[in-house]
């Protein structure tokens, strides 16, 4: 198949474009060459800016073009209305984070998505987020009928993840000594391995399916707890799990997902953590071993430079004085 990947060089779109590469297609890149353009030097390459210059994308012809990097709705539309006679069929990834609510768990690809009083906002903040990309998703199926498919993963993990908030687990685990984790271990926590995400999205635009599906894992229920202590088993001295209530946390002016990672406290965010993925899963999707998604990582991290803060998780100086003061 001959396809667009609008992005393509950042984490998930790196992904998708390693695993089109490997499969034989032929891809083309279009984006305006400033995120690691050294990459792939064996794909085409179109400069552009989809807010501005479109014209590398007019009068040529793609199978399916697939969209990593869409989040304001005028700008996606743009895309969609550009391409639309000329591919076949659009992908577009998008985020659980559409999702109007979280309170109850097993939210389905049926349920309400977000909105904004003001549908021409397009700063993109902890509140627009979703909704926008809800507003970006009706764009295109507006100018794509019956040739879309949405795909809502959700935090989605694995070497060279730019938010640090899967790694910042394995470093801190594999350290070993005391580690500060947010009870309770029974808690639920779901993730997708970009690869895994890549993989199934190829398998879903070569059978030609459209759709919405929401795209999390595991298959299985897993616990932060057993997440942690598998974390721990790739430590390089003892690790031991000092876990502590939320209210212990809050008080302590913790945020929650930023500072410490996967962990989304009060009734508002019960189902965050609980997304119902059956229809992708009965389509196909499949996840790889939790011990091979930390192993990938963790070596990927080993290479990093570790003079760079992580952009997630707690300061190993903060991370002390919290501990400190549960032994008080």
């Amino acid at each position: 198949m001959n396809i667009l990947v609008l992005g393509g060089t950042k984490f998930v779109g790196r992904h998708i474009v390693r695993t089109a590469i490997d499969r034989n297609h032929n891809v083309t890149l279009f984006n305006r060459g400033q995120t690691n353009p050294d990459l792939f030097p064996e794909v085409e390459k179109l400069i552009g800016d989809r807010d501005g210059d479109l014209a590398p994308l007019r009068e040529r012809a793609w199978n399916a073009v697939i969209d990593t990097c869409g989040y304001v709705p005028r700008i996606v539309r743009k895309s969609a209305l550009t391409l639309s006679d000329f591919i076949d069929h659009y992908t577009f990834i998008s985020t659980i984070s559409v999702f109007a609510s979280f309170e109850k768990a097993g939210i389905s690809e049926n349920d309400p998505v977000g909105t904004l009083d003001d549908e021409g906002v397009e700063e993109i903040t902890g509140d627009t987020y979703g909704p926008l990309k809800a507003l970006c998703e009706a764009a295109i199926q507006d100018e794509m009928p019956g040739r879309a498919l949405i795909i809502r993963p959700g935090l989605i993990v694995g070497p060279h993840d730019p938010t640090d908030r899967f790694t910042y687990w394995i470093r801190r685990c594999a350290q070993g000594g005391d580690i500060l984790a947010p009870a309770p271990p029974e808690q639920y926590v779901q993730f997708i391995d970009a690869r895994d995400l890549a993989s199934w999205t190829l398998d879903m635009i070569e059978a030609g399916q459209t759709g919405i599906y929401n795209a999390d894992g595991p298959e299985l229920p897993l616990t932060l707890g057993e997440l942690l202590q598998t974390c721990c088993t790739f430590s390089e001295e003892e690790a031991r799990l000092v876990w502590v209530d939320e209210t212990f946390l809050l008080d302590a002016g913790i945020s929650p997902w930023s500072q410490v990672p996967l962990w989304l406290p009060g009734s508002e965010n019960a189902g965050a953590m609980a997304i119902n993925c059956t229809q992708a899963i009965k389509a196909g999707l499949r996840f790889r071993p939790l011990t091979t998604t930390i192993s990938d990582t963790l070596n990927w991290d080993r290479g990093r430079d570790r003079s760079v803060p992580m952009k997630a998780g707690l300061e190993p100086s903060r991370e002390a004085e919290l501990l400190e003061l549960t032994r008080k």
